[in-house]
């Protein structure tokens, strides 16, 4: 690491930021230091690396041919510093973060998080909602739960659920349906960002091809869910989207019919790290309450 000698901290870390934000003033904001500070570091770090990283134009700072590799390492570097401080200042063992996707968050965990309180009175849960997959190793986030095929790069992905879709409706547009095809009449509340498609449950409900009237789309799969509840369509759910609306009838899933859709819930943790005790004490009451989810699909 010898060749670290010949270039400043300081130079790199304003190209990094340079890079990664695109322009001169957003690096300035984030390092807390005046625009030509800023391109003082980067004419210095240029000079002594003999490379020129970027190109000034009018929409901001971009990257030369030459300098893509070498911000992209720069960005995997200092994405491992950053993860060096956070793992020096986790001191305590009593918080647990974890990072779940928003929908997972609202229809299934926060419910109940009680039962975990009251079970590990020691831990105190900080929660993370968001649908970007975090990598436990680069933050300060203990393991995460992500729906998807587990084939994650640079994580450890541990399956805890495969994902079963099925038809949900209200339980006054169930009565109505008597056969898997009277559910063709109904309209369709789609989920957008959906990894699968109604075909995958048409099929295994031996209509393939088969389509029904979309009348809603949204973006969130919450959303769609409570326009089901509303009576305004039937939506193709999954077991912990749909879990508390069918055990308090708001919702009917009619037919009993679920397809596999080749994606799962995944635990997300650092690869190739010790657990600590907290995440496994997680872990273990997560799968005790999925298995009584389950018992409602039975």
């Amino acid at each position: 690491m010898k060749n670290l000698n010949s270039v400043h901290l300081n130079g790199l870390r304003a190209l990094e930021a340079v890079g990664r934000l695109g322009s001169l003033q957003a690096a300035a904001d984030e390092l807390g230091v005046s625009v030509g500070a800023v391109s003082q570091q980067v004419i210095k770090a240029e000079a002594q690396l003999g490379q020129v990283m970027f190109e000034r134009t009018a929409r901001g700072m971009i990257a030369t041919e030459a300098g893509r590799p070498v911000l992209l390492a720069l960005d995997e570097g200092f994405a491992r510093l950053s993860a060096a401080v956070s793992i020096a200042n986790r001191k305590d063992d009593t918080i647990l973060t974890i990072s779940v996707a928003p929908v997972f968050a609202a229809r299934w965990l926060v419910c109940r998080l009680d039962r975990f309180a009251e079970r590990h009175p020691d831990i105190k849960l900080r929660l993370d909602a968001t649908s970007n997959l975090v990598n436990p190793a680069l933050c300060d986030v203990d393991i995460g739960i992500r729906v998807g095929a587990g084939k994650w790069p640079d994580v450890k992905a541990e399956l805890l659920l495969e994902q079963e879709v099925f038809p949900v409706c209200s339980p006054e547009m169930a009565a109505q349906l008597k056969e898997p095809a009277d559910i063709l009449a109904l309209p369709a509340i789609i989920d957008g960002p959906a990894m699968f498609t109604w075909e995958v449950w048409m099929r295994e409900a031996e209509l393939s091809g088969a389509t029904l009237a979309t009348r809603h789309v949204f973006n969130d799969a919450s959303l769609c869910l409570d326009a089901a509840i509303a009576g305004q369509g039937v939506m193709l759910a999954w077991q912990t989207l749909a879990a508390f609306a069918l055990a308090e009838g708001r919702l009917a899933a009619p037919f009993g019919i679920r397809a596999r859709t080749g994606f799962g819930h995944y635990f997300v943790t650092a690869e190739g790290t010790r657990e600590p005790k907290k995440v496994k004490d997680f872990k273990a009451w997560i799968r005790e309450e999925m298995a009584g989810t389950l018992t409602l699909f039975r």
